[in-house]
């Protein structure tokens, strides 16, 4: 095994571990306010399980199948695994967009003022949460019901010319021609719509956050540095998650288009795409987790631990 190998294969399995490590953390504490402190649930916190759900199974549908071509198994998936693994991936990646864009959305209407002319929409969010969730399943099935049809097991390993494929699976090359420009732009016009509508909320957010910090010094004492208010301390949260949202989107589109009209496959670049594209599940709930007090806590306590055991290694 060639070093570079090793380092994706450790890239890969670290991915992994901490993925579900980090949304399994993020699930339990929501789903512990749901049951056990249900005075403290919020609407948005539904969100945030239905994304660590889809950010759970697009980590595994992911990366299983690189683990394992790491490591040198060939075969791993025949055409049924390929088509339920690529389709299962391909619709949780979307369901991330669009997850991510009514988090976005959900906090900009959470956070306008009274007066705006979004203030009527504050009243009827709870509301639009579920059925939501099922237009973004629905949507994005059938936008990927395609792959059922084009995808088969990769038997030869010696693929020439352009398509999608990896180590186990690739698109029939007979069918691909016929379907691949209204495949992709049916993708171009979903991702175009909710990029739309993230940047427009995350742009709304900001100017938001400008408006207040700029009445802030005229409304507080210029001696007292008051705590932001859990609103504010949200929507820098789910700002940076927009960022990294948008970094890692666009860089694996880049480089999937790139790898689908190359003629010569480069699967060393494809396991390093596999890693950028895995990046946005696998850092989401350490950002959601960012402020949460119980993890703060927990924090706190380890590190008052560590220094604890390191005083007394000193003095012995």
């Amino acid at each position: 095994m060639l070093a570079s190998d090793a380092i994706l294969e450790f890239f890969f399995i670290s991915q992994i571990c901490i993925g579900l490590m980090g949304n399994s953390v993020l699930f339990k504490l929501k789903m512990c306010t749901f049951i056990t402190r249900s005075h403290l649930k919020k609407p948005i916190d539904v969100i945030f399980i239905h994304l660590t759900l889809v950010n759970v199974l697009t980590i595994m549908f992911k990366l299983m199948p690189d683990v394992m071509s790491s490591f040198g198994v060939r075969h791993f998936l025949d055409d049924v695994g390929c088509k339920a693994t690529l389709f299962t991936h391909r619709v949780t990646r979307g369901l991330s967009i669009c997850t991510t864009t009514l988090l976005s959305a959900y906090q900009a209407i959470t956070i306008s003022p009274v007066h705006s002319k979004w203030a009527w929409l504050k009243l009827k969010l709870s509301t639009c949460i579920y059925p939501s969730f099922l237009f973004f399943w629905v949507i994005n099935m059938l936008i990927y019901i395609h792959i059922i049809k084009t995808v088969v097991a990769n038997l030869n390993f010696t693929i020439v010319g352009s398509g999608y494929s990896t180590l186990y699976c690739q698109t029939n090359q007979l069918e691909h021609h016929y379907y691949s420009m209204a495949f992709l732009s049916v993708i171009l016009i979903r991702d175009l719509l909710f990029v739309s509508l993230m940047a427009w909320s995350s742009l709304y957010m900001v100017t938001l956050l400008y408006k207040h910090r700029r009445r802030a010094p005229h409304i507080h004492s210029p001696t007292l540095s008051p705590r932001p208010s859990p609103e504010i301390q949200a929507t820098h949260i789910i700002l940076l998650l927009v960022s990294c949202f948008v970094f890692f989107y666009f860089s694996d589109n880049f480089i999937t288009l790139y790898l689908f009209y190359r003629h010569e496959k480069n699967w060393r670049l494809k396991r390093m795409n596999g890693i950028i594209s895995s990046c946005y599940p696998v850092i989401c709930p350490f950002v959601l987790m960012k402020n949460n007090k119980i993890v703060s806590k927990c924090i706190s306590s380890i590190s008052k631990m560590r220094m604890t055991f390191s005083r007394r290694t000193v003095k012995r």
